[in-house]
């Protein structure tokens, strides 16, 4: 059938009118509820010191996921992504916040997700406000000029009267507030909601990972991003209590993923599981029948990679898997064969020009430092802004007051390849890429061969640097946004 459609166009065409007459009312509404910036801190992922009932609640009621992946350890790149269901390297849109001013297009046949929605007669929103209260922030960041209109709305009162609907909200939380471009005058950068946060986690109750020092400040940025993902959750429990009330859970498909990791200096921006591990969550609705492989209550630990969730969105909707699509269906009818390994990439972020390519299997994280110069310690004025843990450690090293695993970071250099094994050393701390057991050479092996034919097969634009009069405004930008720290000399 497929081999059919895809020889004759018009046949598709049909194929998707057929499809829209006959499920009718019983195509469900989806609504995609995107984490910023989050790892797997969850109640219901073991976290501690956070308080998250209402996502907890869901994962009960639905399936959650272990084991899925950004494309990305940033954001623009990685709802470029699983925006349109195509590796970011592939599309050319895997620098972070480019394509903004110059009409790029996406390559040809490669669309939104919205756009195919909307073909078979779905409703779409990017939620800002519920009953006249800000719940989301209408993020877009997308590297790519958008092909007409995303969304035909963005009010929570609009999904009632226009189903089915396509509605995908932003959490406001687990983001530093930095948009009033007047950042670099203030002398500490507040979480989005700060003041309102329930301070559940402090500084005396966390517990930072090993490779930042045991410090004061430390502690206490830890407890200001937990609060912010309790924050969040009190957000989505008022979204959730409202979709019932509308008389809308019956009918929708919740999907709960962070959009990348953790917002911290080891965790954005890089490609440790910190920057790219993210929690993903599905509820079913009862009056719409559930895929043979959906089981309430049920934890799957398959790797899942963040552009799987369009063609299995596309599925919910009852439209096939465009051909040439990079993800594949995890959940449905369709079900394709499971992954082996989720490919992550990291090139420019704002004026920090790296390349760093992921892959994660099950147990194994293969990371591979194309500039093994430019690592943890190089320019990223964001980040030296709003992240007080770095200029920090700047200075303990400078005193001579760091070691182990935080002075290994503040290393100017690192290794080319990495391996790690994550169930044994889950902060990623034990580089086995020149170990002789035979486990981690094989490991070492696969992985290395597994990227290189990732890089033919998805023609890895990464392998082509940008001019430098594209990179140059990016400095420009941030330093007027920022400010630039004294040590630095260009």
């Amino acid at each position: 059938m497929t081999k059919l459609v895809m020889k004759f166009p018009f046949l598709l065409l049909f194929f998707f009118c057929f499809q829209f007459f006959c499920l009718g009312d019983k195509r469900p509404n989806i609504l995609w509820i995107v984490g910023e910036n989050l790892k797997l801190d969850l109640g219901c992922y073991g976290a501690k010191n956070v308080k998250t009932p209402n996502l907890d609640k869901l994962a009960s009621e639905g399936e959650r996921y272990t084991k899925v992946f950004s494309t990305s350890p940033v954001c623009a790149p990685s709802r470029s992504a699983f925006f349109v269901g195509m590796y970011q390297t592939t599309t050319d849109t895997h620098n972070m916040r480019s394509h903004r001013e110059d009409d790029y297009r996406l390559p040809e046949g490669v669309r939104p997700i919205t756009h195919r929605l909307k073909d078979v007669g779905y409703y779409t929103a990017n939620l800002k406000t519920m009953n006249g209260e800000e719940i989301g922030s209408g993020k877009l960041d997308l590297n790519f000029v958008n092909e007409g209109k995303l969304y035909d709305g963005g009010k929570w009162e609009e999904l009632k009267k226009n189903q089915p609907f396509f509605a995908q909200m932003n959490t406001l939380e687990c983001e530093y507030d930095i948009y009033d471009r007047n950042t670099w005058r203030q002398p500490r950068v507040e979480w989005k909601g700060e003041k309102e946060h329930e301070k559940i986690a402090t500084a005396e109750n966390v517990t930072p990972p090993p490779y930042y020092p045991d410090h004061p400040i430390v502690r206490e940025e830890w407890a200001r991003y937990l609060n912010s993902v309790s924050g969040m959750d009190k957000t989505i429990g008022k979204v959730l209590r409202q979709l019932k009330k509308d008389g809308l859970a019956e009918n929708t498909i919740v999907m709960f993923f962070g959009d990348n990791g953790r917002i911290e200096p080891r965790g954005i921006h890089w490609c440790y599981d910190t920057g790219l591990h993210v929690p993903m969550i599905i509820r079913w609705p009862k009056s719409y029948p559930a895929p043979s492989n959906y089981e309430p209550g049920a934890v799957k630990e398959e790797v899942v990679s963040l552009i799987d969730l369009t063609p299995t969105t596309l599925g919910f909707a009852g439209i096939e898997k465009p051909y040439g699509m990079h993800g594949r269906i995890f959940l449905g009818n369709q079900v394709g064969p499971e992954r082996t390994f989720a490919f992550s990439a990291r090139d420019r972020v704002d004026e920090t020009v790296n390349r760093v390519r992921s892959v994660r299997g099950k147990k194994y994280h293969y990371i591979r430092n194309y500039f093994p110069d430019r690592h943890f310690t190089s320019l990223n004025r964001y980040k030296e802004k709003c992240f007080p843990i770095k200029p920090l450690m700047r200075q303990l090293m400078a005193d001579g007051k760091l070691t182990g695993p935080p002075a290994d970071l503040m290393s100017p250099t690192v290794a080319p390849e990495q391996l790690f094994d994550t169930e044994s050393d889950p902060h990623e701390i034990r580089n086995l890429a020149s170990s002789k057991k035979p486990e981690h050479r094989r490991a070492l092996l696969a992985m290395r061969t597994a990227l290189d034919t990732w890089i033919v097969e998805t023609q890895d634009r990464g392998e082509f640097p940008e001019p430098e009069q594209i990179v140059a405004p990016f400095d420009k930008e941030m330093h007027d946004w920022f400010g630039t720290p004294d040590w630095y000399k260009k």
